[in-house]
């Protein structure tokens, strides 16, 4: 089965595991997801994570996902895509989105590579608006 969307699939896997209450999701591996995996790391979103390149035909990336230690909520209350591959979306570093008041973040793929709308704006560059989360 050939996978149109791999950044959709990414995002539901984690989705469908905290649903779930899982502890550790893998993921396919590929470079913008191993991008993104750093950034979720990076901001906190995830405990841990690993890239076992070893594994399967393009290796897998292992996720171990964080929940708050009290309510044993996630910690990822929402994630979504926002650029699809049939409707792409591109801003300039101008138009950046904030994501509920900036206490979410964008993920945002530029010419300087991965990274985050806040830093993105810091830097002055725009790009495709991948994913959001908070």
């Amino acid at each position: 089965m050939a996978l149109t969307d791999p950044i959709a699939d990414y995002l539901t896997r984690i989705r469908n595991a905290q649903q779930a209450g899982h502890k550790i999701v893998e993921i396919p591996s590929s470079k913008m997801k191993k991008s993104i995996t750093e950034i979720l790391y990076d901001q906190g979103f995830i405990l841990k994570y690993m890239f076992d390149d070893e594994a399967g035909k393009q290796g897998v990336i292992k996720i171990a996902l964080k929940y708050d230690p009290y309510t044993k909520t996630p910690v990822i209350r929402k994630l979504g895509r926002i650029s699809k591959p049939g409707l792409r979306q591109f801003v300039k570093s101008t138009e950046l989105p904030r994501i509920i008041n900036n206490l979410g973040i964008a993920i945002v793929s530029t010419s300087k590579g991965m990274m985050t709308n806040k830093r993105a704006q810091a830097e002055n560059v725009g790009g495709e608006v991948v994913c959001y989360v908070y």
